[in-house]
């Protein structure tokens, strides 16, 4: 059972074919179109068994073109791993923003692609090119199904107390203005691969997870279902990132605006040119070369590092209370998995909560799950990768009823 899974972005198509049949599940093939729109668009595209191409495509490609190559890619001839299109069964696609209207993954019909595209002010480098992705699908696959899976829905658990903002209470009821959290396919997958790891069924969970990589995120996990995330409105709330500035005082807006900043360039700023990279002012928000940096005395990287670890260690024990306590510490993304000296800082910082650093196991659990804290540990630290592909591809198979 083929299943083709799509992140179309305003300017690139992630896309993973999976061969869903028997328990393991497997990734045939996976890759992205990037710079679409661009004088260079090109093709990435990847077998688990090392082969590796990359394409230009010609100049000006759109989504549409990019979604043919992906498909000749996968039925060529020589390095393909489909013979024909009509193997795919389905199509799961992630999609940023539903707003309240949508708080499940759901098939694509007229009605959805409607709210889809009136979430647009909610998302508008998003759900654009999400939209431009389906409907794009549609014409290459006639007749089969595509599935929207979106970004917001995990967190579609929160009760008003959690999601509103404290501002006039009309500001939500006639524009919607309240949190909707990101990143929730991630943090959905770790809540069920976590409670398979400790054996206890989804309900009976209470976690706090992290994704961090360039966009971070947290959430609290009550019973398996979130009770409060990091992001708001948009992902530029909560956590210090890569790029985005995270939590702000609202005046500093006000601020930038009367020095002369238009609006457009002060969301630039604080999306495209904070958090690591403008605080540690080495040209990069990548964590890896934030501490290459750091290692060498510079000491905005540091900074900048510091900044980083503490915001997390805040939204930690605020979660850690709100929860009355958690089974474990989930770390994933990007960070998450791979980075065992941010996760040791981080466990530094909450010791108060009688949880301690395994460093033996920190060291070892990169990229691959397992509990990083000391077996007197009030409760468990772990690393659970996380596969946003592969969760858009269950709910696909399951709003389908194909399994």
């Amino acid at each position: 059972m083929k299943i083709l899974v799509v992140n179309a972005g305003s300017s690139s198509l992630k896309y993973t074919l999976f061969d869903m049949l028997g328990e393991e599940k497997k990734v045939l093939a996976s890759g992205v179109v990037e710079r679409i729109g661009s004088d260079k668009p090109n093709i990435v595209f990847k077998r688990p068994d090392g082969f590796k191409s990359n394409d230009p495509l010609p100049p000006k490609a759109d989504h549409a073109d990019g979604l043919k190559a992906v498909c000749a890619k996968l039925t060529d001839a020589e390095n393909g791993v489909i013979k024909d299109l009509k193997e795919v069964v389905a199509i799961g696609h992630r999609v940023l923003h539903g707003g309240e209207k949508i708080t499940k993954p759901v098939q694509c019909t007229p009605e959805v692609k409607a709210i889809i595209r009136e979430c647009i002010p909610l998302g508008p480098l998003h759900n654009p090119a999400n939209l431009t992705g389906i409907e794009a699908c549609e014409k290459i696959f006639p007749g089969v199904p595509n599935v929207a899976v979106f970004d917001t829905e995990f967190h579609q658990t929160m009760p008003p107390e959690a999601y509103l903002y404290a501002i006039p209470y009309e500001y939500y009821t006639d524009y919607a203005i309240r949190k909707y959290g990101f990143h929730g396919t991630s943090h959905r997958f770790v809540t069920l691969a976590t409670a398979d790891f400790l054996g206890k069924k989804r309900d009976d969970v209470n976690l706090i997870t992290c994704h961090l990589g360039n966009g971070c995120s947290m959430a609290a996990v009550k019973n398996g279902k979130c009770v409060d995330t990091s992001m708001g409105l948009t992902p530029l709330e909560g956590l210090m990132m890569g790029t985005r500035c995270g939590d702000l005082d609202p005046a500093v807006v006000v601020r930038l605006i009367q020095l002369g900043k238009t609006p457009e360039e002060v969301d630039t700023l604080m999306n495209k040119k904070s958090g690591l990279c403008g605080v540690g002012g080495i040209g990069s928000g990548d964590m890896r070369d934030m501490q290459a940096a750091a290692a060498q005395g510079n000491k905005q990287a540091e900074l900048a590092i510091k900044m980083f670890i503490r915001r997390i260690v805040k939204y930690i024990g605020s979660y850690f209370v709100l929860l009355g306590g958690v089974d474990a510490l989930v770390f994933t993304g990007g960070i998450g998995e791979n980075c065992a000296n941010i996760r040791a800082s981080i466990m530094e910082g909450i010791q108060a909560l009688n949880i301690h650093l395994d460093e033996a196991k920190n060291s070892e659990f990169i990229g691959k799950p397992g509990i990083i804290s000391t077996p007197d540990s009030a409760f468990k630290a772990l690393v659970m990768p996380t596969n946003e592909e592969l969760m858009i591809a269950l709910s696909t198979m399951d709003v389908l009823g194909l399994r």
